[in-house]
């Protein structure tokens, strides 16, 4: 869907509606494109504590030093 400038300052919240349901609207000024209005889709999935609870965590290397970074410090 297109609209242009005017229309888009009128029915903003239509048409974030209709964006927050899946749909594209492109805003024009003097006919040319100029801004999508698009849905919102997080990048980060919510962290859901205690994924870890109760699984045995390996820790035989932890006390172990890193090549890389003892050789970044001279030792």
């Amino acid at each position: 869907m297109t609209v242009n400038m005017h229309e888009a300052k009128t029915n903003l919240s239509k048409l974030v509606e209709l964006a927050a349901k899946g749909e594209e609207i492109i805003i024009a000024k003097a006919g040319k494109a100029v801004a999508i209005l698009k849905p919102y889709t997080p990048k980060h999935k919510k962290r859901k504590p205690g994924v870890l609870a109760g699984k045995p965590l390996d820790m035989a290397h932890f006390d172990e030093a890193d090549s890389d970074i003892e050789e970044l410090f001279g030792s």
